[in-house]
């Protein structure tokens, strides 16, 4: 189903077409089955130590357009980049990872200043704005171990902080099904081709944009006021 809404774009068709074959899209699916409504949920009871330098975390939470476009939003986040985590260099590519087959997730690397975010605040707007994290190998429209929710802890600091908040969230209610997200050693990141960058922002009227990942930013905004940067830090601004 994602490649039907997302490829269409890539490969070029008219934004006509495309509005035409997403409305009917949507026509035959649940209006929740995209659009999830955020999560109010406690920061996690252990965090990371104060640091002096700039991390990476890396995050998979379905499409990376969304999951890329919130944590632009995020202050102390330095940058955040769309790509691929979880498979090898040789399978890094947007049409061998849509496949399902290549252990690739689609992924955000996020670089962060620790003084300003701690890697617990950027869990906490993973868990509860970017995704949601009982939808097992899918999110949304979009459905194949791809698109799986899955946190690569870049330190054995992080995985023990991811893990103790998957379990905190666990037992709070806070979420109608059980937590899905994987916790897994970071092994590499590779960043998606130039066209996936910064999608969000470069495409605000694009309908998978509109209906799927617009309402993230607002919750992002509404939940999290203080943390909520309006102009995001994109990718190309970044390189030049």
């Amino acid at each position: 189903m994602a490649r039907s809404s997302k490829s269409a774009h890539i490969s070029g068709r008219p934004v006509v077409t495309l509005a035409i074959a997403f409305a009917a899209l949507l026509a035959s699916a649940p209006l929740a089955a995209a659009q999830e409504p955020p999560v109010v949920i406690p920061p996690p009871s252990l965090d990371e130590k104060a640091a002096v330098s700039t991390e990476i975390a890396v995050f998979a939470g379905g499409c990376f357009w969304g999951v890329q476009g919130v944590f632009q939003h995020v202050k102390g986040v330095r940058k955040a980049v769309s790509g691929y985590s979880g498979g090898t260099a040789a399978t890094a590519d947007y049409e061998t990872v849509s496949g399902g087959k290549t252990g690739h997730a689609e992924s955000v690397e996020v670089t962060y200043d620790p003084r300003e975010v701690t890697y617990g605040r950027l869990l906490q707007v993973f868990f509860s704005v970017a995704h949601n994290p009982t939808q097992l190998n899918y999110q949304g429209p979009d459905h194949g171990t791809q698109y799986r929710s899955a946190v690569f802890a870049v330190t054995s600091e992080q995985k023990r902080i991811a893990d103790a908040y998957v379990a905190q969230l666990g037992k709070s209610g806070a979420y109608p099904a059980a937590i899905v997200t994987e916790v897994s050693p970071f092994k590499g990141f590779y960043a998606a081709e130039d066209y996936h960058q910064d999608f969000l922002t470069r495409n605000p009227t694009h309908p998978y944009i509109v209906y799927n990942d617009l309402p993230k930013i607002e919750n992002l905004r509404a939940l999290f006021p203080q943390a909520f940067r309006t102009n995001p830090v994109l990718v190309f601004k970044a390189k030049s």
